[in-house]
């Protein structure tokens, strides 16, 4: 198929998917709540737009698909606000996950939802937005807002970027899609196979700079992560924490628990739904003394085994107390959560069996700081040894933070690049 048939027809395909996607999206959305989130989110988008960024602004843009790429994304914006506070801070997310906990960043001038990737919302969107700095985090590469910044003549680079030889960029068909990265100034990726794929497909500007969420949750190590209920709760004992856990998680902590558990370990549980009639079937499910976050007042909470975190916003400042930490998501399609949180504590860390698109993940279990199980036997094995064993606790969990502290430094190498551009300027 000659060239510019090749783009006319995936240019009108992806049209109409794009329609589609947006039709089915509000047929589903009043049965679904995550979906009527994402709709209604989207509703409001350029209403907000208009009525925070005046004609004048200085825009910095950065758009995250989810919480994991907005906290990869968080260092370089927020040295970027403090160097220059005079300029406007937009940052938009793809995903309800991801909106409904940072809807309120305090850093930013306005959060929103992108547009679905149409011409017509991207051309408006751009318009409206007018960035001088367009900064997409990790694999957010839509079509027609990648051309709209390229027509636009909008600086755009990529941090943390991850790329798979299985993505379309590198397939005969994909041509229309590598069309697309032309609106990249440059690459800044996590390692050597992403720069040679890039290299592959003729994009030169490309640099290794490692994943910006090193620096993020080492920044999280100096903050301030006391919680006193935690602290009572723990009372110096052995503790595991396990977070963002999935129902297939937690059939097998609650297997462990109730089976295996001494009286001398307590469990801090904080699962990925919350939704309340879901919190009390779990803690149903425990033969152990369990309180919940929600019920927490007045209990001794020392007293109690297992607790429950029916909250969100807290779990990075629970990984500070743990002895051991067990991460999430490890059997669900999407794969495990960010691991990096207890890792940056000095922690050993146990998971399930789907972390392979993750490079930390595959890194600390090769370096024995991260654990794999894959069913009741295992998780067993694997708790019980961690809990007996001290020393091995300690080595897993210097091995976990060394690699964090031997990662640094992606801010500022992407930091370095944007103020020497604008120096050269």
């Amino acid at each position: 198929m000659p060239y510019f048939v090749h783009l006319l027809f995936m240019n009108f395909l992806y049209s109409i998917l794009i329609w589609f996607a947006n039709i089915g999206l509000k047929l589903v959305a009043p049965f679904n709540q995550k979906i009527k989130l994402f709709v209604d989110g989207r509703n409001e988008t350029f209403s907000k737009l208009e009525s925070s960024i005046k004609k004048d602004d200085e825009v910095v843009w950065m758009h995250a698909a989810s919480l994991g790429e907005f906290e990869q994304g968080r260092p370089i914006i927020e040295k970027l606000k403090e160097n220059h506070p005079s300029k406007k801070l937009v940052v938009t997310f793809f995903s309800p996950s991801g909106y409904e906990i940072r809807k309120n960043y305090e850093v930013a001038d306005v959060v929103c939802y992108l547009p679905l990737d149409s011409k017509k919302n991207m051309r408006r969107f751009v318009n409206l937005v007018k960035p001088e700095l367009a900064i997409i985090v990790k694999y957010e590469f839509w079509p027609n807002l990648l051309l709209q910044l390229k027509k636009n003549k909008v600086k755009t680079i990529l941090i943390s970027g991850i790329f798979r030889e299985k993505q379309i960029f590198f397939k005969w068909y994909g041509r229309w899609f590598r069309k697309s990265l032309n609106a990249f100034e440059h690459f800044f990726v996590q390692d050597e196979n992403s720069k040679k794929l890039l290299n592959s497909i003729n994009f030169k500007n490309v640099s290794i700079s490692g994943d910006t969420r090193f620096d993020r949750v080492f920044e999280i190590t100096k903050q301030n992560n006391e919680l006193d209920f935690v602290r009572q709760f723990v009372n110096n004992s052995y503790t595991v924490v396990a977070g963002s856990t999935w129902e297939e998680d937690e059939n097998l902590l609650v297997d462990y628990i109730n089976n295996s558990a001494t009286k001398d370990e307590k469990f801090i549980i904080a699962p990925h739904n919350i939704k309340a009639i879901d919190i009390q079937e779990l803690k149903k499910t425990f033969t152990k003394n369990t309180v919940l976050y929600s019920e927490k007042e007045g209990k001794n909470l020392e007293n109690y085994q297992v607790f429950i975190i029916d909250t969100i916003g807290i779990l990075t400042k629970i990984y500070s107390y743990a002895s051991v930490a067990y991460v999430g998501g490890g059997y669900t399609k999407s794969g495990i959560h960010n691991i990096l949180e207890p890792a940056t504590f000095g922690i050993p860390i146990v998971i399930g069996p789907n972390y392979d698109k993750f490079k930390e993940a595959i890194d600390l279990v090769k370096l024995e700081a991260c654990f794999k199980v894959d069913s009741i036997q295992k998780i067993s094995v694997f708790l019980k040894k961690l809990y007996k064993d001290k020393s091995e606790r300690e080595i897993a969990g210097e091995k976990a933070k060394n690699y964090v502290v031997s990662n640094l430094g992606a801010t500022s190498k992407i930091l370095n690049y944007l103020n020497n551009e604008r120096k050269t300027k």
